[in-house]
């Protein structure tokens, strides 16, 4: 007789790639611990999942509606502008999850950053990096406010360490929580492996539009200058993979897991955003590195600020890059995972009571 697997319901905001690609290690124990992940997503982080586990059921939730905005400046106020529409696909992300809690069995939920997938019926967690959301003079109130959130779920976990040092900085620590916290440990999809060099620089590109071509048209300026071969790989999801060859630098639209993990590891040297799912990334993998945050993003531009003034890795402005900017790179130490044991199971084990 089969065993009945308890489902678990994965649901990862669609805000750039990082949310979906954290959430990978977690399906895969998941999967392991012999439970049944139901993904819930939208737009690319679906399309993205959809692709690493084509045998897993997926769901489709409402958009965020997440824009950016053309200048770094106006990146708050957009936000804002577009909140109402936020808060109706939060609404409309409630009323599923009571839906599918009944239709599918749903034993518990993981909600990566996903404010309105929770159940009062079914274990429920989240998964953030961020206790403390900041957004310059009003971090104070979008703080209270995610954490307002965070408190009607049964545990939220942080991929981070708790002591010192740790990745997150100010983000991912309170001082006093009044909630149940988890430090899970940095989570990232890849494995280091002892590969032969073939690329001299690795650029890869994230997040959501227009700032992700802004970049991209820049940098493939500036890499004209670049004196070694360069792999490219722009972070737009499609349907097909596409490659070209110019010179020295190789072009993809996007990289599969597997591929991306041993592109990195053929790679001297990354230059990237200050995203905090690139930054696990590249401390699982050792890797040194150069960061360009995304204008406005608080949250970039806080973790690019901590990691220099560490003597991490370097970091420079969008509109300020230069290629000459990567002969930083051997003044900074690079970044290295932390020695942590993550007992998965143990982790579960929320999901297996009655």
């Amino acid at each position: 007789m089969e065993t009945i697997r308890p489902k678990i319901l994965v649901a990862p905001l669609n805000w750039g790639l990082g949310h979906a690609t954290r959430c990978i290690p977690i399906i895969e124990a998941l999967i392991e611990k012999g439970f049944e992940p139901i993904i819930a997503s939208d737009g690319v982080a679906l399309h993205i999942l959809q692709k690493e586990f084509p045998r897993l059921t997926f769901l489709e939730l409402p958009s965020y509606q997440i824009e950016y905005a053309k200048k770094g400046a106006f990146f708050k106020w957009k936000l804002i502008k577009n909140s109402p529409k936020m808060m109706e696909a939060i609404y409309k992300e409630r009323k599923l999850v009571k839906k599918w809690v009944k239709e599918y069995g749903i034993s518990g939920i993981i909600s990566d950053n996903r404010l309105g997938i929770y159940s009062k019926k079914v274990p429920s967690v989240f998964i953030t990096h961020q206790l403390n959301v900041l957004t310059g003079n009003t971090s104070w109130i979008t703080s209270k406010l995610h954490q307002y959130i965070i408190k009607k779920y049964d545990e939220c976990w942080v991929p981070d360490v708790a002591e010192i040092p740790n990745l997150t900085g100010k983000l991912g620590h309170l001082e006093n929580p009044h909630f149940k916290i988890n430090y899970i440990g940095p989570l990232s999809r890849f494995t280091k492996k002892e590969l032969p060099k073939k690329y001299d620089l690795l650029i890869i590109l994230s997040g959501p539009e227009p700032q992700r071509s802004i970049l991209e048209l820049h940098l493939r300026e500036e890499i004209k200058r670049y004196k070694g071969k360069v792999v490219f790989v722009r972070g737009v999801i499609e349907t097909e993979q596409k490659s070209e060859q110019t010179e020295h630098v190789t072009f993809y639209n996007f990289m599969t897991s597997v591929e991306l993990e041993q592109t990195f590891n053929e790679s001297e040297i990354v230059l990237c955003r200050s995203g905090y799912t690139t930054v696990m990334d590249l401390a699982k993998l050792g890797k040194k590195a150069f960061f360009i945050p995304t204008p406005g993003q608080f949250e970039q531009e806080y973790l690019a600020k901590k990691y220099k003034k560490e003597g991490i890795v370097p970091y420079a402005k969008q509109e300020k890059f230069v290629i000459e900017n990567l002969f930083e790179i051997d003044l900074y130490k690079g970044l290295n995972t932390f020695k942590y044991n993550l007992d998965l199971k143990k982790l579960f084990l929320l999901f297996e009571r009655e």
